[in-house]
């Protein structure tokens, strides 16, 4: 896995071996940041169930002001930092170690609110739900921002009351689901 574009374009990144974690391929990460180029300059960036980092990573590269990372495991932990030193972008970067459902009431109480959301969550987990619910309860997503779902094909997808679907990128076997806020009246 590596960093396709920007300030720390080609740096080879660590990821977990084995089936612990699954890291968007570099042909999906691609469109996907070939969709979201333009509102990378400047952004503030949340990566639920990050990893190795690998997207915020990207969007760092690409020029957002700032990556928050979430990420519950401890040895995924690791390699985000070692990952976020390698590329020299650390600096803009914050590493949140815990469950995203706890991260999301930390930011909450922090008032932070961002412009892109990404969120992988393990396929079979049943997260994406509760995790979409909290972040319309603690009002994460800015009014104009939009967030990011990647999940399997085979997983069916409604969204929540309150957001509504932008645009979906299928592949063979992931769906990339972009959200909004739905216009409130």
């Amino acid at each position: 896995m590596r960093v396709i574009a920007g300030a720390a374009k080609g740096h080879n990144l660590q990821t977990i071996e084995g089936l612990a974690t699954r890291p968007t391929t570099d042909r999906i990460k691609e469109t996907l940041f070939n969709i979201i180029a333009f509102d990378l300059p400047e952004c503030s960036f949340l990566d639920l169930f990050s990893g190795s980092g690998g997207i915020g990573i990207e969007a760092l590269s690409r020029g957002a002001a700032e990556a928050v990372f979430v990420e519950n495991s401890q040895e995924c932990q690791r390699v985000i930092e070692d990952n976020l030193r390698h590329t020299k972008l650390i600096d803009r970067a914050r590493l949140i170690k815990g469950d995203v459902l706890a991260a999301l009431d930390r930011l909450s109480a922090e008032e932070k609110h961002f412009d892109i959301i990404f969120m992988d969550p393990p396929y079979a987990s049943e997260l994406y739900e509760p995790v979409l619910q909290k972040i319309l309860e603690k009002g994460i997503l800015k009014q104009e921002g939009y967030l990011i779902t990647e999940r399997s094909a085979q997983i069916p997808f409604t969204p929540p009351a309150g957001m509504e679907i932008l645009r979906e990128k299928a592949y063979k076997t992931t769906i990339l689901t972009f959200l909004g806020l739905e216009e409130t009246k």
